[in-house]
């Protein structure tokens, strides 16, 4: 008869062969008077075939398994023999008891075994004392819990991987301050009460990684280097207190400036609508005004101090206003498509102005998102002043860059006051001849610019005159949008105020003062970075530096203003200004 049987790599300690042969009130363990011929063991990949007098015993490793294969020689008549496998594991109490009577029981037989089977003497053969060797044997392990082991893989089936969850990082600081006695005694704090203070802190990345101990199958730290490394740490702590302190009083510096400029604004405020807007004829030329108008105009009254500033000149009403609103929405509507190549010119240019305004509406200041075709709120108050414009000045049309001007006045005053500045600021010299593209007198503008350029900043403009970057490459598009496309949104309407008050001269002394800021960065440019830079300035551009450069600008050419070499220049047009000359 053959039987095998196969052991499994864990849950046995033990196994021994047993055969009923020997006695016949009860079975005992394999000895030479056994019947039995051969007995296999193959353990892993190793195949063993021994004897049956050599096989008393083997013990099965719980990390190894083993195949067992009995043959009895059954050609006796009725001989009947059979012969066991029992596996059996130690207990942790006792690993030296290898076998227990549990077999006897499970065979109903009730005999025990007898105590000189047990306490004999054995004789062991050459392989049995090579199984002696630990080859099979157990492995003794701690009455204590056992330690977790790395993923691996079981006979029929993989070993669940270990949970090894991470070490919190607030666990291992309050670790470490618990044994560097920082921790302070007593129950722990409400959150309000957790906040740091004095911005004593302890950087949880930086304690995780410094601070942990290093894994245990790895050698401890040497003396030298952990105090190397608490020295790094230590330093690292610092410089991040250090780093934070400054950053917090950078923050409380910002909300003390911010605190004060909102409540110098509300002074300004109230300041211009009891004692300025009521008495404006009398006291809107005066000393004090003047200076208030410098320091930027509230934005509550901000409109209202354009739309005096401006003035009225067109005596345009709020019912001119309605009535070219509706006649630009008839003209509109009645806008046949293009029937012929033989089409009026002037509709032509009408339907193009009407497609541009359309296209640069989408645009304007595109990042406040509010003059968008879909969805913009402001889209439509725009369209209507840019179309009504059109129709009240036909002779100008639209010209791109009107759209950023009207956008402003949107944002501060309402629709048909919008309109009545819209069309007076466009009515000022400057304005006008730069969109009605006056060539001439565009070139006088840029002549005199440059007689004040050369009086204020003669190393740049010697720069510039070098590289032949001439005004007219960066001064349009200022021009055009009075600032409102190139300076941000606050920053410009802050120049609008000087604007209103002071007229033409003071966008050409923005432009000198926004050069006078940058004039070491432009000095080492060539033409081409030169250019970039002026056509697209920072965006983050603060307003007091650039208003402390603009009032350091001189607009006074050999005891001349603004005004006298303006004049001066429309007489003598190509004898004074070397871009006339070309």
């Amino acid at each position: 008869m053959r039987k095998s049987s196969t052991f499994p790599r864990s849950g046995y300690d033990a196994a021994r062969l047993f055969s009923s042969a020997g006695r016949p009130t009860a079975p005992s363990v394999l000895n030479r008077s056994d019947e039995v011929s051969t007995g296999s063991v193959s353990s892993l990949s190793t195949e063993l075939s021994v004897s049956n007098e050599d096989i008393l015993d083997f013990t099965v490793d719980p990390d190894s398994s083993a195949i067992v294969t009995l043959e009895t020689d059954t050609s006796g008549a009725g001989s009947g023999h059979f012969s066991d496998v029992t596996l059996t594991s130690s207990s942790p109490g006792d690993p030296g008891e290898l076998w227990s009577p549990r077999w006897r029981q499970a065979r109903g037989s009730g005999v025990t075994s007898q105590p000189e089977d047990e306490g004999r003497t054995k004789r062991l053969g050459p392989l049995a004392s090579f199984f002696s060797r630990n080859l099979f044997t157990k492995k003794v392990k701690d009455s204590g819990p056992p330690e977790p082991k790395d993923p691996g893989w079981k006979l029929f089936g993989k070993v669940p991987a270990r949970e090894s969850p991470g070490k919190d990082p607030r666990k291992i600081q309050k670790e470490y301050e618990t044994k560097s006695g920082r921790a302070g005694p007593g129950p722990p704090t409400s959150p309000r009460q957790s906040v740091r203070k004095n911005l004593d802190f302890e950087p949880l990345s930086t304690t995780a990684l410094i601070l942990e101990d290093r894994p245990a199958n790895l050698p401890a730290k040497p003396a030298e280097e952990a105090q190397k490394h608490r020295q790094q740490y230590e330093e690292m702590v610092a410089l991040a207190k250090k780093r934070e302190l400054k950053e917090a009083q950078k923050r409380r510096k910002q909300l003390e400036d911010r605190c004060k400029l909102e409540e110098s604004i509300g002074n300004a405020a109230q300041t211009w609508n009891q004692e300025i807007l009521p008495n404006w004829s009398s006291t809107c030329g005066s000393r004090r005004v003047r200076e208030l108008w410098w320091q930027g105009v509230p934005p509550s009254v901000r409109g209202k101090v354009w739309s005096l500033a401006v003035g009225n000149e067109l005596n345009i009403t709020h019912e001119l206003y309605n009535i070219c609103l509706s006649r630009a929405r008839e003209k509109w509507k009645a806008m046949p498509a293009p029937a012929s190549e033989t089409e009026d010119a002037g509709s032509s240019d009408r339907e193009a102005s009407l497609e541009l305004i359309k296209l640069d509406i989408s645009r304007t200041f595109p990042h406040l998102c509010i003059f968008q075709q879909q969805g913009g709120p402001y889209y439509d108050i725009l369209h209507s002043i840019l179309g009504v414009y059109t129709c009240y000045r036909p002779d100008v049309g639209y010209v791109q860059g009107m759209s950023f001007i009207a956008a402003v006045l949107i944002l501060n005053l309402d629709t048909a006051d919008a309109f009545i500045a819209f069309a007076n600021l466009l009515n000022k010299p400057c304005q006008m001849a730069f969109f009605r593209v006056d060539h001439s007198l565009m070139l006088t503008y840029f002549a005199a610019f440059e007689v004040f350029f050369e009086e204020n900043l003669p190393k740049l403009f010697a720069h510039f005159k070098n590289n032949n970057l001439t005004p007219d490459i960066y001064l349009i598009d200022w021009i055009f949008t009075l600032y409102s496309k190139s300076l941000p949104l606050d920053l410009a309407c802050r120049v609008w105020d000087v604007f209103c008050r002071d007229g033409d001269e003071f966008l050409f002394r923005t432009a000198l003062g926004i050069l006078r800021q940058y004039e070491e960065v432009l000095t080492r440019m060539d033409f081409i970075h030169m250019a970039q830079f002026l056509t697209r300035l920072p965006d983050l551009l603060p307003a007091d530096p650039l208003f402390g450069h603009i009032a350091a600008v001189h607009m006074t050419s050999r005891n001349r203003k603004w005004a006298q070499v303006l004049q001066a220049l429309q007489k003598e047009q190509e004898r004074t200004s070397p871009v006339l000359k070309r």
